[in-house]
């Protein structure tokens, strides 16, 4: 069995397509949306990450206000730069790039970021929001992947889908985003993780896995049932090499999965600007 591929390029590509219209109206009545991001220290990837996303706020149309710190700022000057862009409005939507220095304490600082500015969706009210089902900025990379299926396809609703992560930014935050009764989502939700002994059973009976753990290799094709849909979330990297949570040979076994390179990345930053022009429509009115 020769998987199919469900590439993230044309979900983002979508998405994109969906906000410049949106972008252009807030324009014509008179406001530019704005992305704010602070970086604190000088991780070459970091930086890549930053530039990427002033680079693609440019090119929709937004502006994309910076502050960089030194990698020795204390907690109090990460405090005082989010507290300029909740201040400024010109800033819709901001986010700190993760990770930042030992000094700093990124949940403290994320708490004083202005919830309808948290491009991230991780303020804990956000957080709040989502378990309840209330508007406001959605977790990018699950918001992303709920992009991705409903893309390419694949029915959710009802279908039984394990996700092998509990992590806040993605494992946690997706069971949440998947469980809620609409047509791309409904879905019958499992979540495992390392701390569970025998939880390649439960992946094992799933109809979707989507592998969020930051373990590098950790599904493996005898983890998966024939055809089974597999999204792979998680990774970690050294240095710059990529490491994927998916074996690659379980494209041998699984039905549809998403690519090592182009999958839930791309439109991981698609749903980021999706959260920025949302914000700013909401500011605008």
């Amino acid at each position: 069995m020769t998987a199919r591929l469900l590439p993230g390029g044309p979900v983002a590509q979508a998405v994109f397509d969906e906000l410049a219209p949106r972008i252009k109206t807030l324009a014509d009545a008179g406001h530019t949306p704005g992305l704010g991001t602070i970086l604190v220290g000088d991780d070459s990837a970091s930086e890549g990450y930053i530039r990427m996303k002033q680079e693609r706020a440019i090119e929709l149309g937004l502006t994309a206000p910076h502050i960089h710190l030194p990698d020795d700022a204390t907690q109090a000057d990460v405090v005082a730069a989010i507290r300029a862009f909740n201040a400024d409005p010109a800033v819709d939507a901001m986010l700190v790039q993760h990770p930042t220095p030992p000094q700093i304490d990124f949940e403290a600082a994320l708490v004083e970021m202005d919830p309808d500015k948290d491009v991230d969706g991780l303020h804990p009210t956000n957080m709040g929001r989502l378990a309840l089902g209330m508007r406001g900025p959605v977790p990018c990379t699950p918001a992303g992947i709920e992009a991705l299926l409903a893309f390419h396809e694949i029915p959710v609703a009802g279908r039984s889908v394990c996700i092998l992560g509990r992590g806040t930014t993605l494992g946690r935050p997706l069971a949440l985003l998947l469980t809620q009764k609409r047509p791309t989502a409904n879905a019958a939700v499992t979540v495992v993780h390392t701390g569970v002994p025998d939880w390649p059973d439960y992946t094992r009976r799933a109809e979707i896995v989507i592998a969020a753990a930051g373990v590098p290799g950790i599904l493996q094709p005898e983890h998966i049932s024939p055809g089974a849909v597999v999204v792979g979330g998680g990774v970690r990297y050294e240095g710059k090499r990529l490491l994927p949570d998916v074996d690659e040979r379980c494209a041998e076994v699984a039905g549809a999965i998403t690519p090592r390179l182009g999958g839930v990345g791309p439109t991981t930053v698609a749903m980021l600007f999706r959260n920025c022009i949302e914000a700013a429509e909401a500011r605008v009115g």
